[in-house]
């Protein structure tokens, strides 16, 4: 362990995100009635140009009238690319109520991206005199914004998730697909004659994870395309787990029962994760720093990785 601890990351459920446009009023009241831990109001990429104002000004007025309950509310502004994204963020932070938890911001690059945004919405906070300090979720989905992936962690304070934007990403980076995650046809490899799939996404997601951990932010998988899936979807969302991700985004309301299955621990590792605490807590008192757990060697190391399950099972209770 280094000598500079690592910040721990905000302690909220973060399994499923659910995206719905803040052109679609319909939807709202059905988002907060979710299984959902976050709600992503889109202002980006589901909303037409045309609808932009209206699309805020919806997303506005139901920060004041929506029950959204104890979901954490988070609005995905325009890229900083569009002559949209500066209104986003004025408009939000002088009208919306205090609800409003999170600005989610898409296609970053680099830390300036961040650091421009957050000047704007700390100013705003200052002159209006907003008493809840708005977070910010930051989507990596260009090939400059995977090569900044550290600067990007450590870019503000208030940056308390990252997500990886598949279908984006993959244009950047010139990726032969039109997919949205999951494992891709022509990705294979060939043993004996048979093919085997493995997943081009797991080295962003890797570094992504180690990027967050390292600057104390939660990091998130994004969106998979194919919706009628479910079995596609688990199988990316376990990957992502098993990465050391938290959650992930579900751009249909049937996605969100399944990023919750996935990514929250069964009652058999928590009762597992227990014992082992038990179990070392026995080899301490001992004075042993090690022990056998099921025939197999558990230690120090053991306790840190038995306590994250513990720790997430009881913040989701809670």
């Amino acid at each position: 362990m280094s000598f500079r601890i690592q910040p721990t990351p905000a302690a909220r459920p973060n399994r499923c995100q659910l995206f719905g446009p803040g052109s679609r009023t319909a939807l709202f009241a059905k988002m907060a009635a979710s299984d959902a831990d976050v709600i992503n109001l889109d202002l980006e990429d589901s909303v037409a140009p045309s609808d932009k104002d209206s699309a805020r000004a919806n997303i506005i007025a139901a920060t004041h009238d929506v029950d959204w309950g104890s979901k954490y509310l988070s609005v995905r502004i325009n890229g900083l690319d569009t002559p949209f994204w500066y209104r986003d963020v004025v408009e939000l932070l002088e009208q919306s109520s205090d609800r409003l938890d999170q600005i989610m911001i898409p296609k970053v690059g680099c830390a300036a991206d961040v650091y421009a945004v957050d000047a704007l919405v700390t100013s705003i906070e200052a002159a209006k005199g907003r008493k809840k300090r708005i977070s910010f979720e930051v989507i990596i989905e260009s090939a400059a914004g995977i090569a900044h992936v550290e600067e990007i962690a450590a870019s503000s304070p208030r940056l308390q998730a990252m997500s990886l934007g598949a279908a984006d990403f993959a244009a950047s980076m010139g990726m032969s697909t039109t997919g949205i995650g999951g494992t891709q046809e022509n990705y294979y490899m060939l043993h004996n004659g048979a093919q085997y799939w493995s997943d081009p996404w797991h080295w962003a997601q890797s570094a992504i994870v180690a990027a967050c951990r390292t600057h104390g932010v939660l990091p998130v998988d994004g969106p998979f395309g194919d919706f009628s899936d479910d079995e596609g979807f688990r199988a990316q969302a376990r990957r992502s787990a098993t990465l050391g991700m938290v959650g992930k985004w579900a751009i249909h309301p049937k996605q969100v029962a399944l990023a919750n299955e996935v990514f929250t621990p069964s009652d058999a590792a928590v009762a597992e994760a227990r014992e082992i605490l038990e179990a070392m807590e026995a080899a301490k008192a001992r004075g042993e720093g090690a022990t056998v757990y099921k025939g197999r060697l558990v230690d120090i190391a053991s306790i840190k990785q038995a306590e994250v399950i513990v720790r997430q099972s009881e913040m989701i209770a809670g």
